[in-house]
Parts: structure tokens; sequence; C-alpha cells
């Protein structure tokens, strides 16, 4: 069986766990959301215990299994905590500014670029060249997120462009004489 899947989600009090036959629900302090689980998969609720199992002893059940418990405790843990992005834009006059449901972006084409955010994120820049994206559902955040980063992914020459706060820009050396 799958490691992870032996290790059961935990449920916080502040957090409401409904399950209707494959379909669980969960509901939180950030926000609600709904995930269909897998027919092989078997899902146990036992007080503040949600236990994942395999009902088959195939490799493709077991990996599921594994693949339901992550994808739920990433969603218990959005709801009651949730999730945060932060990228950088690196170069001279990229800036950007948060309004709403969208942001609006100036990363060194001729007009500005207005990405309007889906439902469920939220945007705030603390500085011009920073972004801040929160969300409780982790798929759709990084999805966002990556979204954002294609508009002007970092170069390689002198690193300019939207990168995550966490990446590494590797640089190539410039064409020698």
């Amino acid at each position: 069986m799958s490691r992870v899947a032996n290790s059961p989600v935990e449920v916080p009090s502040a957090v409401k766990v409904t399950l209707q036959g494959q379909s669980l629900s969960v509901k939180g302090g950030k926000g609600t959301l709904a995930l269909e689980i897998h027919d092989s998969v078997e899902i146990q609720q036992e007080e503040n215990l949600l236990k994942f199992t395999a009902r088959d002893g195939a490799k493709q059940s077991r990996a599921l299994a594994g693949t339901m418990r992550a994808l739920v405790g990433s969603m218990v843990k959005g709801v009651d905590q949730g999730f945060e992005e932060k990228l950088q834009l690196v170069g001279v006059g990229y800036r950007a500014k948060a309004s709403g449901k969208t942001v609006n972006l100036s990363v060194g084409y001729s007009q500005p670029i207005d990405y309007t955010l889906p439902e469920g994120v939220t945007a705030e820049c603390p500085a011009q060249t920073e972004i801040v994206l929160k969300s409780a559902d982790k798929q759709l955040l990084g999805q966002v997120a990556s979204e954002i980063r294609a508009l002007r992914e970092p170069e390689p020459y002198k690193g300019k462009g939207i990168r995550y706060a966490s990446e590494q820009v590797r640089r190539k050396e410039a064409k020698k004489k």
C-alpha cells in the first residue's frame, strides 16, 4: 500500500468534513472545497481522522489511495490556514498593482497587462515588485501563479522577468569577443 495513504488526515476542530458516498466536502474559515473520491479508494471517517484504503490490492488502487489522501490533506489545510504564493518582478520599470480581482502588470511590453484573478484567489502587492497570492485551493493557486509567471518568464542572461520568491534563476555567461 502507498506509504502516504497509511497516515490518516487529522481534521482540526474548526473544519467540518461531510462525506456522502464518494463525494467529500470540506468547510472551514477560509472557504469550502469539494472533491469526488475515486471509486477504487475507500474513505473512513472516525471522529477527527480520515483514513484512506484501496478497495482491492491492485497497484493502481494503492497509488490512488495515496493521491486522494494528499489531495484531501491539502484541502483540509487550505480551508483551515490557507495557502500563499509569492512572486517577484525583476527588471527596470517592472511593477505590479493589485486592485480588486485584477492584477495590473507592467513587465516590459508596450501595453500593461491586466490579469483577472479567478474566484477563490486574492492578490496583494506589498511592494511594486512583489505579488502575494492567497487561496484555500492549492491547485488553483499554483495554476494562477504559473499563468502570471508565464507572462514574462525569467530570462537566463540578465535574470529579468517574473519569478517565484523561492526560485533560483540559472544565469548564463554573456558572449565573449
